[in-house]
């Protein structure tokens, strides 16, 4: 009698490629990103009072991020407001003024939402996978910590003088 050896399965499978890259990058981010925003510059030389082309150094490290990160770098802490598939949205608090962090798993998603909000108009900072709503005088300090860049979205109907 010949005996067969069971066919044994199991169910875990080697992980595909994109997701291994993934978690790759995920733990190079964590690794990088306390000291990118420990090395932060502080306010002074060339860059002080010009926008760069390119936003902060630490940018590419913040995105695609958190609320919560995104929050952190811009120096407060954010009240998660809505949490749902499309998106996460949290309000900060700071004494300069208010305002919204909106961060998206797709880009497509964000896209779909800065389409939505042009029938309003107004200026939004956007980077890879958020938004930040501000108010306009808000959103140049914003850029310069988080990177990212300024869109005017041009809304509907007859717009207010600006004088």
């Amino acid at each position: 009698m010949s005996q067969q050896r069971p066919t044994v399965r199991t169910t875990h499978r080697t992980p595909p490629r994109t997701r291994l890259l993934r978690a790759v990058a995920a733990a190079g981010v964590l690794a990088v990103l306390p000291l990118a925003a420990a090395c932060g510059g502080d306010g002074h030389g060339e860059a002080a009072g010009k926008p760069t082309a390119s936003g902060a150094p630490a940018a590419g490290v913040v995105a695609p991020a958190k609320v919560e990160v995104i929050a952190g770098l811009a120096g407060c802490t954010a009240k998660i407001r809505t949490e749902a598939d499309e998106l996460r949205e949290g309000v900060c608090h700071t004494p300069k003024g208010d305002f919204l962090i909106t961060t998206f798993p797709e880009e497509r998603l964000k896209e779909t939402w800065l389409e939505s909000a042009s029938v309003y108009g107004g200026r939004y900072l956007v980077g890879m996978r958020w938004v930040v709503s501000a108010k306009p005088g808000m959103l140049e300090p914003l850029r310069a910590k988080l990177g990212g860049t300024i869109r005017e979205l041009s809304g509907i109907g007859p717009r207010p003088d600006s004088s």
